[in-house]
């Protein structure tokens, strides 16, 4: 059985066992709201071994609902409350989300998604459906008769992704690392403060050492979008490249030739696509050298005569390009978006 079919079970059990229990609240219930809630009796309600006293809503027999606040804090969250518009940021780790007041429209890793109900402030408190916990927080949620049990489990099990960087992204201060791919191809890593960057010899690195077209391996959470491409929280991510200073921009497409010298020593390639950067032209040929690294997408040597017409590929390069058209380069790396039987690491 799925987790999300578990956790589904679980929230359905918990409707049903509070809507047994459930009186009509108060009359002078925050006007603030139209939601129809009741107060419910459930006997005990802990969140991490700590019971919260603010008890839950239900709308209509249905749906529970959770105070935020009580419930984010317990799990050790941060919540920042934004009067303007009445919603709430809430982080802890990686993790990070937001809540607004009226809006089943939550945020999963920067993507958003719904839940079939919106928050709701009641008697000055907002409130969020028990999916929230489960779905957004990835808390888990068990019920036993009248007693309800929400933690959030402190080692979270992770997965590890090798690839090459194709995008480094800062949307306001929230950053992103855009894996093996552009635009629905690849994976997309979410920054937080607490995001380790390090050498394979477990040097410590900056956000700012890194560049386009490096190496890496990502250890990142097993939770993921369902978006495309999919984005999930990362803890640690190790560069296995050498740390270089050059600026590199890149292109991604499809040879739209092979080109060699007459001697048929000397290779170039004819890119056509997408560049990466505001300074990567859409079409470049880039030459190939002995010092060019050729990896697939998961960070494995290919050799040169894999690069064929119509393969797909993504090709990094200095901007030093000469002002022909197309502009003419020498490739750094280029990463061949077809997985290939040589299981060599590249180093």
């Amino acid at each position: 059985m799925s987790n999300k079919i578990t956790k589904s079970i679980a929230l359905l059990g918990l409707s049903m066992a509070l809507s047994s229990g459930a009186a009509v609240a108060s009359a002078n219930q925050s006007q603030d709201s139209a939601f129809n809630a009741v107060q419910n009796t459930v006997q005990t309600v802990m969140v991490n071994g700590k019971t919260i006293s603010s008890g839950y809503l239900q709308s209509g027999g249905k749906e529970v609902m959770l105070p935020l606040r009580d419930l984010v804090e317990t799990l050790g969250m941060t919540l920042k409350w934004n009067p303007d518009d009445k919603s709430s940021e809430i982080t802890k780790g990686t993790l990070w989300t937001t809540v607004k007041t009226g809006e089943d429209r939550y945020t999963i890793n920067k993507m958003y998604t719904s839940l079939g109900t919106a928050p709701v402030i009641v008697n000055n408190k907002l409130y969020v459906p028990a999916s929230f916990a489960s779905e957004v927080l990835h808390a888990i949620v068990k019920v036993e008769g009248s007693s309800v049990s929400i933690s959030f489990p402190e080692q979270e099990k992770t997965a590890t992704t090798q690839g090459v960087i194709t995008e480094i992204k800062d949307n306001d201060g929230h950053i992103s690392i855009h894996l093996n791919g552009i635009q629905g191809d690849g994976i997309v890593l979410n920054v937080s403060k607490d995001t380790v960057f390090q050498t394979s010899e477990a040097k410590a690195l900056k956000l700012s050492d890194l560049t386009l077209g490096m190496s890496v391996k990502a250890e990142h959470s097993l939770a993921t979008t369902m978006s495309l491409p999919p984005q999930t929280a990362v803890y640690t991510l190790t560069v296995t490249d050498k740390i270089e200073t050059a600026e590199i921009i890149g292109t991604a497409g499809t040879i739209a030739e092979v080109r060699t010298n007459e001697a048929g020593v000397d290779k170039s390639i004819l890119i056509k696509g997408l560049g990466l950067t505001e300074q990567s032209p859409k079409e470049v040929v880039l030459n190939l050298s002995k010092d060019t690294v050729l990896v697939d997408q998961n960070g494995m040597k290919v050799e040169q005569a894999s690069l064929v017409k119509d393969a797909k590929v993504i090709g990094f390069y200095t901007p030093m390009l000469t002002r022909s058209l197309p502009p003419i380069g020498n490739a750094t790396k280029i990463m061949l978006q077809i997985a290939t039987e040589n299981t060599e690491p590249a180093l």
